[in-house]
């Protein structure tokens, strides 16, 4: 076992930013997509695992500080020195010298950053910056947190693409916090859903689909037509300008797929959509908490 915890909590003041009062267990090589809405404690339960918030509870694990890695929101260097001497710095390497450094300077078109100074760069240079060297470090446990904010559209997806084949066949272990759930189906087998600092659900992200949602959901646009069409079928929580459709075997599906046919309706089939398994995950657990009442 990488890493377990066990009755953690974190209060800032008053205020408890976390909770998490069952055991959760994190073995080598796993991937872990950390999701919930903004304040539900995700970057605190990263800091609180890298030890930078003092925590209750108990986080255990045999790795040290040098073989983790982080990438956080907001990281800082020395400002005034150039970016090629900061990461030669960090890596204890020279940069001309090593191929996967001069392979991700080429990939995120970053070569004429080298030259700058740290304050002279644009936020989604600082964000590059701070990528490279964490992917540089080959850590045995590396923490992603919000990797993609600030980027534009196509280097997000470059930059998603890039991570999976980097960490393909790898036994590193990551986990990703990320508002992004087409990133998180790319990059992660695991969630660990999180609301308000109380874990909503843990587990591989399949299991939780069929427990959430079902065998497989059909996604379509949220008109009058549709709603007239599929009503008396399972619904599903789902953005406002949709309608989740919830198939627990095949002959419900085939009698969806046949119907949705027969109206010439549009439609999305999915047995992994995070956006619909998260608000399920969090509509079931408000509903445990107001039936306890």
């Amino acid at each position: 076992m990488l890493l377990t915890i066990n009755q953690l909590q974190v209060k800032y003041g008053k205020q408890t930013a976390l909770r998490i009062t069952e055991p959760l267990s994190f073995d080598a090589g796993e991937r872990i997509g950390i999701i919930g809405s903004n304040g539900a404690g995700k970057s605190t339960f990263v800091k609180a695992l890298l030890g930078l918030v003092p925590y209750e509870g108990q986080i255990s694990t045999q790795l040290t500080p040098n073989q983790m890695a982080v990438h956080m929101q907001s990281n800082s260097y020395a400002a005034t020195m150039p970016v090629q001497y900061i990461m030669e710095a960090i890596l204890n390497t020279k940069l001309s010298k090593n191929k996967e450094a001069q392979e991700l300077i080429s990939f995120f078109d970053f070569k004429p950053c080298l030259s700058k100074k740290f304050n002279a760069l644009s936020g989604g240079q600082k964000q590059k910056l701070t990528i490279i060297l964490v992917m540089l470090q080959k850590a045995e446990l590396t923490f992603y947190d919000e990797v993609t904010s600030g980027l534009d559209f196509e280097t997000r997806q470059k930059l998603v693409e890039k991570l999976v084949e980097w960490y393909r066949n790898k036994q590193d272990t990551l986990f990703v916090v990320s508002h992004y759930y087409e990133e998180l189906e790319q990059l992660a087998q695991k969630l660990l859903i999180l609301d308000n600092g109380k874990v909503v659900a843990f587990g591989k992200t399949q299991d939780l689909f069929q427990t959430y949602c079902g065998k497989v959901v059909y996604i379509m646009e949220n008109t009058p037509q549709n709603q007239a069409i599929t009503a008396g079928f399972p619904t599903l929580a789902a953005p406002e300008h949709l309608i989740a459709l919830s198939c627990k075997d095949k002959a419900s599906e085939l009698n969806m797929v046949s119907l949705f046919m027969e109206y010439n309706i549009n439609f999305k089939r999915s047995n992994c959509d995070i956006e619909i398994l998260y608000m399920n995950a969090k509509k079931q657990a408000a509903a445990k908490v107001s039936n306890s009442i």
